[in-house]
């Protein structure tokens, strides 16, 4: 690999929200960027037009992170994207954001539909997208899978969700255990709750939730986008080069 070759970062569901946060503060960090999206692509362009604007390459492509039959045809357009943007044929970053939520009132309401969707994106999605991007991942990167204050407490309606990110945290140690020999290193960082569109932008537009997380946060507010993307560029940065198998939460201190 070329020695001056900046270093690449991929954020799957980097069009908007969390992933949008990551992807320019990883950009502010001197990285390029390719950023994923489902069906955003206008917004997804919009963030690659303001990390050229900071002066890195950056790029966009479509990604369903929950239809694993379709990493294959992402990969290659993945490595043709490598190659004619960036000049080169492998990434340093893997940053697995992409995901949803559901709103339901408990376990008993959420049906086996919601429950396969979620596993399909926030498990099985990460785990089979992970996988494929080994041949492409340099030796001495990171992979950052993102989870949820919700593996450590608990909220009703929550449970299918959780149980998907806490596998996930179970399994980003699986990971730092075997690509150690790679000097890869895969950490969590675990947001609590966040004023997004996810779940419907229920946290954002909703001043009762609102005053509820404050009431149970030692840090009093409602946590924002910008709260979150520069621990996962730190954690992609030299800065962070013996932090591995980690679960980092950042959440204001929610439920001490």
């Amino acid at each position: 690999m070329n020695t001056t070759q900046k270093k690449i970062a991929l954020v799957t569901g980097g069009s908007r929200g969390l992933g949008k946060d990551m992807a320019l503060n990883l950009a502010r960090k001197g990285n390029d960027v390719i950023v994923t999206y489902n069906s955003k692509k206008d917004e997804a362009l919009q963030v690659v037009a303001e990390i050229e604007q900071r002066g890195q390459r950056a790029a966009a492509l479509q990604l369903n992170a929950g239809t694993v039959s379709g990493f294959d045809t992402f990969f290659a357009a993945l490595q043709a994207t490598l190659k004619k943007t960036f000049g080169t044929e492998r990434f340093d970053f893997l940053i697995n954001n992409a995901g949803h939520g559901i709103s339901v009132p408990s376990l008993a309401a959420t049906t086996e539909e919601q429950f396969d969707e979620l596993m399909n994106v926030h498990l099985k999605g990460v785990f089979f997208l992970t996988q494929k991007a080994l041949p492409y991942l340099n030796d001495g990167g990171a992979i950052v899978n993102i989870s949820s204050g919700l593996t450590r407490f608990s909220y009703p309606g929550s449970g299918a969700y959780a149980s998907m990110k806490s596998a996930v945290e179970t399994l980003t140690k699986y990971m730092a255990k075997e690509l150690g020999s790679r000097f890869i290193r895969a950490n969590i960082v675990a947001p609590g709750a966040i004023a997004t569109d996810f779940n419907g932008g229920r946290l954002r537009e909703t001043p009762q939730v609102q005053e509820y997380i404050k009431s149970i946060t030692a840090l009093p507010r409602i946590g924002q986008a910008d709260d979150i993307g520069g621990v996962v560029a730190f954690l992609c940065s030299e800065d962070a080069k013996w932090v591995n198998g980690q679960r980092i939460e950042v959440s204001g201190g929610m439920y001490l």
